[in-house]
């Protein structure tokens, strides 16, 4: 007896056009750049920074927005650790397809648990999950908080927040630490080009 249900009656579908192909076509490398770091860390503003650039170059990226995301994808899960593992599980399949269609998939997500970077890193060939920390101290974060987030999580209004009620496990291992200095976040411009002198270095911004 079989059902469509089962997973054993599911096979993958080879296409002619493949990835080698298409990153010829848009002559440039597909990768996932994967941002973490507390609220407030700058997450977004280096991801949008991230893009302005690459497009100028003529490369092409997709930002996948932690919060975006939340409006559509991932709009039914909540904060407990078992949806912030699906949340993060499920950018993550959504970040390798577009690293196969070829494109530089930008992922800005605070993914606060080791683990589920670690998941979503075991998705691609490493070399092509470039995980970047936001290595910004709690009070620069929390002194930034344009949400106004930090102050409703220090009132008990908000439970389960990173970084004050609930653990952020840093990179231990990641590509690009972009850090704080004398108390102040980098540019949008110096971020992003530290994370374009990466890719440049690693081939992903490839000229033929």
């Amino acid at each position: 007896m079989s059902t469509l249900a089962n997973s054993s009656n599911i096979f993958w579908h080879e296409c002619p056009v493949g990835k080698t192909e298409r990153h010829k076509l848009l002559n440039q490398k597909g990768c996932v750049v994967w941002i973490t770091g507390l609220s407030g860390s700058g997450k977004s503003t280096l991801a949008c920074s991230l893009s302005r650039e690459l497009h100028s170059r003529g490369k092409l990226s997709y930002v996948l927005d932690g919060d975006n995301l939340r409006h559509g994808l991932n709009k039914g899960l909540g904060f407990s650790a078992e949806d912030r593992t699906e949340n993060i599980r499920r950018v993550g399949e959504v970040a390798k397809l577009f690293a196969d269609a070829g494109l530089i998939c930008i992922a800005s997500l605070i993914s606060p648990y080791g683990k589920d970077r670690d998941a979503c890193r075991a998705m691609l060939a490493d070399a092509n999950f470039i995980e970047v920390f936001m290595n910004m101290s709690l009070s620069l974060c929390e002194s930034r908080d344009a949400k106004g987030l930090y102050k409703l999580a220090r009132a008990g209004k908000i439970k389960g927040f990173t970084g004050i009620d609930d653990p952020y496990e840093p990179p231990l291992n990641c590509e690009i630490e972009i850090q704080e200095k004398d108390g102040v976040c980098p540019t949008p411009s110096a971020m992003a080009g530290q994370v374009v002198s990466y890719l440049e270095d690693k081939g992903f911004l490839q000229d033929q």
